[in-house]
Parts: structure tokens; C-alpha cells; sequence
């Protein structure tokens, strides 16, 4: 394939069967933009690798690059290292894009030069894509760039992100330190380069769940939201980050050891499920009290999602 798309779409997929058939449909299901999928299979031992070589199979616009196990951030190094098109687009295997949302992000990236990056509003969903939060953000330009760098306020999922890849490469792209929170430390660097916008509409939903990375883990990404945090300060004075770099205790890395946190990620889901008045609460927080009996919490939602899951059967409203 010698084409050159206007949007590479990049994905890495490590042991995401369980969702992947619904990420890349909603990717292959866009319309009025020419794109590319270029798909990372980080080391995969589930099912991963049969699901994309079948989809590969089936539509050209795949590409299918196979590795051992490196971990988030090298494999979008990799992917984005591949990609052909004017635009790179994000999306995580287990979220989904909505309808539209390449074509409009290309029209607003297209419509703006000073622009870098774009987004869209979005909603957080959980395992059985339930809607549990929705994310706005600010349509001005100014305003938007502004919230990220000051605010540190910045698009509602890394997946959910389109940038120009000249700009991408002229900030030098993802970074290999950043095992975790590659995606901030990205953004913050292209928005002293150009400005993010916006698209007014919800056009990704990324998930919550126990085993993903967003549902896990969060000690471990700590350190690197500090460093981050510094790194970015040091830009805004106008000082060399380059010192902070080196003296970083960090290290990139293949895996990092994790202490399972899945009882407070189905506490969370729970608590969102229960603000909105949806039954499905009370299954929540039965999981999460199999996983820990000792997540007070959790003990804390039984008796009100419990009555809520019982009004709901009865039919009270």
C-alpha cells in the first residue's frame, strides 16, 4: 500500500479480546475521511492476534504490526512511527468512537492552522457500556489551550486525541520514560507549539473497567504524574528540562508490578451507576465485595443500590 491517507489511526493492543471487535468497528465503521489503522499487537497471549488478523483480512485499511511485550508507550512510538497520514489519530482497543468523529476532527484541524491537536467531548462507560460520566470541554481555541496548560485540564481520554504529525514529530513524539502518562507529557509539550480545540459534540467514549489500565494502578502512575508536573513548570519558566530528565528516578520498562485495585474500580462504577439512578449499581458493588469484604465503601452503596435494584424490578418509579 503506497497511499498516503490524510489520518493514521494508531492503536496498541495488549490481551484485549474481550472489547476488541467493538474498537476497531467503531474506527472502520467512519465515513468521508480517508484513513489508515495501524495496530500494534504489544505480545498478546489471548485472542488478540487471531481477532486482528481476521479483521486484517477483511479490510485492507489494517496494518497489523506484531511484537513482543514493550509496554503502552513503545508500541505507540512504534505505530506512530509507521503512520503515513498527514493526521494521527488515537484509539484504544477497548473504547469506542463515535460516528463522525474522524471526519470532524479532520475539518477542524483542516479549518484552523494554529491548531496541533483536537479532541471532542466524551463519556467515561464500564464494562457493559454503561454511560457513567460525560466530560465538556471549552470551544474556544484559547480557552481550551489555556485549561490545558494552566489547568492541567486536557481532552477526556488519550484515545480520543487527533494532532498533526509534523508537530508530533517536531516536539519529539512520545517520550520512552513515561511507561505511564505518556499521553500527558505529549500534550503538554505540543501546546506550547500550537493550540488544541474541540469538537462540540461527544465522539469517544473510553471505559472503565477493572482490568484496564485506567481501573488500575494508580500508585504506580504517581511518579510519573509528578515528573510531568515538574517537566512542565520547567517549560513555562523557560528553563532547560533537560537536567530534570536526567536526575529522574525512572526508568522505561516492560511491566510494572501491580497490586490489584479492582474492588475500588467496581466501587467506582457503582457510585457513577447510583448518581444516575441506573439499577445496575447493586451489581457493582456485589463484585466489588467478593473482591474485598473489607471495602467499607463499597458496604456503605449496598442498601441504597440494593433498594434502587429492588424499585427497579418492582417497577417503582
Amino acid at each position: 500500500m503506497n497511499r498516503t491517507p490524510d489520518v493514521s489511526v494508531v492503536m496498541s493492543v495488549y490481551n484485549g479480546a474481550a472489547y476488541l471487535r467493538q474498537g476497531l468497528e467503531s474506527i472502520l465503521a467512519q465515513e468521508g475521511v480517508d484513513f489508515e489503522f495501524v495496530v500494534v499487537d504489544d505480545g498478546s497471549t489471548d485472542d488478540s492476534p487471531r481477532i486482528l488478523a481476521e479483521a486484517a483480512a477483511r479490510d485492507p485499511r489494517i496494518r497489523v504490526l506484531r511484537q513482543a511485550n514493550t509496554g503502552l508507550t513503545r508500541a505507540l512510538i512504534r505505530a506512530c512511527s509507521e503512520a503515513r497520514g498527514r493526521f494521527i489519530a488515537r484509539q484504544d482497543g477497548d473504547d469506542l468512537s463515535l460516528p463522525g468523529r474522524l471526519r470532524r476532527q479532520v475539518e477542524l484541524l483542516d479549518a484552523d492552522p494554529s491548531l496541533c491537536m483536537v479532541s471532542s467531548w466524551g463519556e467515561v462507560i464500564g464494562p457493559g457500556d454503561e454511560i457513567l460520566l460525560s466530560y465538556e470541554r471549552p470551544a474556544d481555541p484559547a480557552d481550551a489551550t489555556r485549561l490545558l496548560l494552566h489547568g492541567r485540564v486536557g481532552p477526556p481520554g488519550h484515545g480520543s486525541v487527533m494532532f498533526r504529525r509534523d508537530v508530533y514529530e517536531q516536539v519529539g513524539g512520545y517520550r520512552e520514560l513515561f511507561y505511564y502518562a505518556q499521553d500527558s507529557d505529549l500534550w503538554l509539550r505540543m501546546g506550547l507549539v500550537g493550540r488544541i480545540a474541540y469538537v462540540q459534540d461527544v465522539l469517544y467514549r473510553y471505559r472503565v473497567s477493572p482490568e484496564s489500565i485506567s481501573g488500575r494502578l494508580h500508585a504506580a502512575k504517581q511518579p510519573y504524574a509528578d515528573l510531568i508536573t515538574e517537566l512542565h513548570e520547567a517549560r513555562l519558566r523557560g528553563e532547560d528540562e533537560a537536567p530534570i530528565l536526567v536526575a529522574a528516578d525512572l526508568r522505561p520498562r516492560a511491566a510494572a508490578p501491580a497490586r490489584s485495585s479492582a474492588d475500588v474500580t467496581d466501587y467506582f462504577i457503582a457510585r457513577c451507576l447510583f448518581t444516575r439512578r441506573d439499577p445496575r449499581a447493586h451489581g457493582y458493588v456485589r463484585r466489588a465485595l467478593a473482591r474485598n469484604p473489607r471495602n467499607l465503601r463499597a458496604w456503605l452503596l449496598w442498601l441504597p443500590t440494593g433498594m434502587l435494584s429492588f424499585a427497579s424490578r418492582a417497577g417503582v418509579r
